[in-house]
């Protein structure tokens, strides 16, 4: 079972996360996730543990806890929301815009008529 770990300290480290969560059963991963402009912990993570009763009762007892100063949130993980239909960006709509004003020269289509 994959759980989220949130409202880590930006000092964080995985085997900080992981020697709390192997208190309950293996974990097969630990992932603390980095800004990767600044490289700084976004302050939160992920732990999977294949055992879905222990990783349950870590949940139980671990959330609302503290690690290294901060009390952490531990929930079950969700899978990313998926956004159907477009794949670009692009105007969307259309319609009267308005006048774009200036003059735009002789309505003739550019031609003058020299007869």
């Amino acid at each position: 079972m994959k759980l989220y770990v949130g409202n880590l300290s930006r000092s964080t480290t995985d085997d900080t996360v992981r020697q709390a969560f192997e208190q309950f059963g293996e974990v097969s991963s630990v992932r603390i996730l980095f800004d990767r402009e600044t490289r700084q912990s976004r302050g939160f993570g992920f732990v999977e543990m294949p055992q879905d009763e222990q990783a349950k009762e870590a949940m139980d007892k671990l959330n609302e806890t503290e690690i290294e100063g901060r009390r952490i949130r531990v929930n079950e993980a969700r899978e990313p929301e998926r956004t159907g239909g477009s794949s670009g960006g692009g105007r969307s709509g259309g319609g009267f815009r308005g006048d774009r004003g200036g003059d735009r020269g002789p309505r003739d289509g550019g031609f003058r008529n020299r007869f």
